[in-house]
């Protein structure tokens, strides 16, 4: 039997005995032939006159301080979409979390907007190839993620609020497995603020075999002036106090150049691999600080590890010149960062789970 497995455009002309299947709150549990059978969902009046197979269940409530299954798969197979929408004042109140082949700890642990590039509460047109946010609030994620046993998929409500509405829909393939194929993993971390002359670390501690796929970062900046002279660090396989890889700037790892300044002002840009989509503005008022939202995806260049990954980035501004020669200003920024890597099972614990306080943005 063929691989489930498609890279990126190259075998859709081939044939394939896998099995197609999607799971939404019409279909929770993706059974063949049992897509809109619902007589008592949430939208059952509005569709009152019209009976079965007519939107009764669209839609999935997620009750406060609770948490809702996505999905409940049983492999071989694998994720190849998802789709998502709900509140944008609740993506940074809710965690994401995939589990595979039965494990006890997720893979995938992340606030739900920070997974797909909205890490600040707030709607960003996202146009990359493994992630795309489109008007307004469709949340799309291209990841691969193969499992061999099972995949479960769930989503937590850290909030004291009822959100009344998750619209829902993850499309996967039933069929063979590769065995060189790893897990999707996923892991977010924030430092607010980031302690003075410290690096903040999007991973440590990684064991195993792998390749680092790239990360989003949620950039709040608490210092005028330019913010990304600092440098991002890849640790590979022994790396001590000096690192196999080290870039040469924020805004150079992510894709751009001097500044993200065209004509004086912060462009935003969305490519297939590498973007600043967001960029949030002082108001004048409320809104006083300046934040960007930024994303790496490495696709077709991922860093490969074999026996362990820590991955670092300095925040790093200049001092004011007045003793006639600049000086780099370490930064005491908020940061929040999800990275994104494959590797074998099982994976190195995670950093505990954040509370409703540490994921807050205003």
């Amino acid at each position: 039997m063929m691989s489930v497995l498609n890279n990126m455009l190259g075998n859709l002309a081939q044939l394939s005995a896998s099995e197609s299947r999607s799971i939404s709150a019409e279909n929770p549990t993706g059974e063949k032939g049992r897509g809109g059978m619902s007589l008592d969902g949430p939208a059952a009046d509005k569709a009152r006159e019209l009976g079965p197979g007519w939107k009764i269940s669209p839609y999935a409530p997620l009750p406060a301080n609770s948490a809702i299954t996505l999905a409940d798969i049983e492999g071989p197979g694998v994720i190849q979409h998802i789709w998502i929408t709900s509140r944008p004042e609740y993506w940074r109140r809710m965690i994401l979390r995939f589990y595979w082949d039965d494990e006890e700890t997720p893979s995938v642990e992340a606030p739900f907007g920070d997974f797909f590039c909205q890490g600040w509460g707030r709607f960003c047109q996202v146009n990359s190839i493994p992630v795309s946010v489109n008007p307004n609030g469709g949340l799309n994620c291209y990841w691969q993620m193969p499992f061999r046993r099972r995949c479960k998929i769930t989503l937590e409500n850290l909030s004291p609020d009822d959100i009344d509405w998750v619209y829902y829909q993850i499309d996967y393939a039933l069929g063979d497995v590769p065995e060189d194929s790893a897990y999707l993993h996923a892991q977010w971390r924030r430092s607010n603020p980031l302690p003075y002359q410290e690096v903040h670390t999007l991973l440590d501690g990684l064991r195993g075999d792998g390749q680092y796929v790239g990360a989003y970062i949620a950039w709040g900046v608490n210092n005028t002036g330019w913010w990304g002279e600092g440098e991002i660090k890849l640790y590979l396989d022994g790396d001590d106090d000096f690192p196999t890889i080290c870039g040469t700037g924020t805004e150079d790892y992510f894709g751009g150049a001097w500044n993200f300044d065209v004509d004086g002002r912060y462009t935003e840009f969305s490519t297939p691999f590498l973007g600043l989509p967001q960029v949030i503005r002082p108001d004048g008022l409320y809104s006083s600080q300046q934040r960007f939202g930024m994303y790496r995806w490495h696709v077709l260049d991922p860093v490969r590890f074999q026996a362990d990954l820590r991955v670092t980035i300095q925040a790093l501004g200049w001092r004011s010149p007045l003793e006639g020669a600049r000086r780099y200003l370490p930064l005491q920024d908020d940061i929040a960062s999800t990275a994104f890597w494959y590797q074998r099972e099982p994976h190195a614990p995670f950093p505990p789970p954040p509370s409703l306080n540490e994921l807050e943005v205003i």
